[in-house]
């Protein structure tokens, strides 16, 4: 194969000239006889082969002193397996009827809708299986407990949890981050909030974090050089961000602090007890806590952790000890005269020590209060980057996968369909469908062709022979295919798995909830 065509590019006789793509030209694509722009991209310089295309996303914005602004162009990114582009845009574009044979469009857009339904199905099965295994972990579930499991029962549950979790996060395009690595990562002594961060990665038994959509945006300030004038400036964030955790007991983090430091179990107890201060109460070790963020400033991802500690930043300090020294200094002073005449009038002694010590009380309400400022401050910013949680995160987590997993195989099948290709050609392949997806959304991504395949070939859509050689389903075909396996799928459901516990015995004396025991 000289030229790979790519998924948008009509089949042999027909043309779109102009741009040039794998040797061949094209000029911008027709979509229902309507010529699509030119990719729009901010930034001096850029061109289809040189720097990254920016890609036009609005930016959510909360009018605070530091907000985000809207109307925000966000560089893209191409060592990202993400698509940030809806699947009926995607369809739309690869269904125009000038890149199929006449009369295909049609079937090929009746392939991909029963294509995404099957895809949608399959992440449900998944689902399913995985929701019954976090069940027993979940912290807002409403349901009586029925189950008992042993401490071994427990361990392997809590191992699919996270194993499932995962492999959703993967299917999803984020970019899973390496548990050793998450301090040197994605955490950073900046803060956008004008907050001093700390993080204990020694309180986690279990720790999953994430992010896709890697970016930057802009937000507006207001500065004391500037007479407090607001002014826009860039903030790096994560467009999305996943945290699963599961926390250790006590007892393991203590038992954790006496192996890796070597200091005394009362010494390990107390340096616990200081650490889990900053965990809220209503946070269990037993439970699996799973949460999406949206539009997460890299500098403080701290934030998103439940045992983040506030410390106070070196201006404070100063601005604290200057102020607090000279209120104390002064009251000192004005009250030395006072105490000078305690052996003649103890009253007036009495009021000189009562005054200092209202100045020292009023300066340990000042740090307080300064303290309850920036808790006020994390809580508010961080109420609008939540997304969901628990179990509705892990749905979301599942709706996406099967969104992900679908725009790349319909791209694939849109290569596959128009022309034989060998395995040995699929970096040709890659290329192409790239190129493509700059030319029409002008966005650089890193698509995933190893995956989009081995999806296809599971499921009967293309067929691979002893040479290598790739052969796709006609639209027509392979949409009555996808129909057949639908036939098919009650027959073929997975084996019901849970065998793990024992169900509890029900009190001789009946239920306790006001139920009648009878069906």
């Amino acid at each position: 194969m000289s030229t790979t065509a790519s998924p948008g590019q009509p089949h042999s006789g027909q043309s779109l000239n102009g741009q040039t793509l794998n040797g061949q030209t094209f000029d911008n694509q027709s979509l229902d006889g309507q010529t699509l722009p030119a990719p729009t991209r901010v930034g001096p310089g850029l061109s289809d082969k040189g720097s990254a295309a920016v890609a036009h996303v609005v930016a959510l914005a909360r009018d605070d002193n530091s907000t985000l602004a809207e109307g925000i162009a966000v560089e893209g990114r191409g060592d990202e397996h993400f698509l940030p582009v809806t699947r009926y845009a995607l369809v739309d574009r690869l269904t125009a009827p000038n890149t199929w044979p006449p009369g295909v469009a049609q079937e090929a857009r009746r392939f991909f809708r029963y294509l995404d339904y099957w895809r949608q199905q399959r992440h449900a099965v998944a689902l399913m299986h995985l929701g019954e295994s976090y069940e027993a972990f979940s912290p807002d579930s409403d349901l009586f407990v029925t189950r008992r499991y042993t401490a071994a029962e427990r361990k392997k549950m809590l191992a699919d949890v996270v194993s499932g979790v995962s492999q959703l996060v993967s299917a999803a395009n984020y970019t899973l981050v390496p548990r050793a690595k998450i301090a040197e990562t994605i955490l950073s002594k900046d803060s956008h909030y004008g907050l001093d961060l700390k993080v204990d990665f020694e309180a986690f038994e279990e720790l999953v974090v994430a992010y896709r959509g890697e970016s930057v945006t802009r937000a507006k300030r207001r500065k004391i050089s500037r007479f407090f004038r607001r002014e826009e400036f860039e903030v790096p964030i994560y467009r999305r961000m996943i945290l699963m955790f599961k926390l250790k007991t006590p007892e393991q983090q203590v038992e954790d602090v006496i192996r890796t430091t070597n200091v005394s179990r009362s010494a390990a107890e107390k340096l616990v007890r200081n650490s889990r201060d900053h965990i809220p109460d209503q946070i269990a070790a037993g439970n699996v806590y799973i949460k999406i963020f949206k539009n997460i400033p890299k500098s403080d991802v701290e934030m998103v952790f439940p045992n983040t500690e506030v410390k106070f930043r070196m201006q404070d300090k100063l601005w604290l000890g200057v102020t607090g020294g000279g209120a104390l200094g002064a009251g000192v002073f004005g009250a030395a005269g006072k105490l000078a005449l305690a052996f003649s009038n103890p009253i007036t002694a009495a009021g000189a020590v009562g005054g200092i010590g209202m100045v020292l009380f009023r300066q340990v309400m000042n740090v307080m209060n300064q303290k309850q400022r920036y808790m006020q401050v994390l809580a508010q910013n961080l109420y609008f980057h939540s997304m969901a949680d628990n179990r509705g995160a892990i749905t979301k987590l599942a709706d996406r996968a099967a969104e992900e997993d679908f725009k790349e195989e319909v791209l694939l099948y849109s290569v596959l369909a128009k022309e034989r290709v060998n395995r040995a050609e699929l970096a040709e392949v890659d290329d192409a469908i790239q190129a493509y997806i700059e030319r029409t959304f002008g966005l650089q991504v890193n698509f995933e062709i190893a995956d989009a395949l081995e999806r296809l070939l599971a499921d009967g859509v293309v067929s691979e022979d002893d040479a290598g050689n790739l052969t796709a389903l006609p639209p027509r075909e392979a949409a009555d295919h996808i129909d057949r396996l639908w036939d098919r799928i009650l027959d073929q459901l997975p084996a019901d798995h849970h065998t793990i516990g024992s169900e509890l015995e029900r009190p001789s004396n009946g239920p306790s909830n006001g139920k009648t025991s009878g069906i």
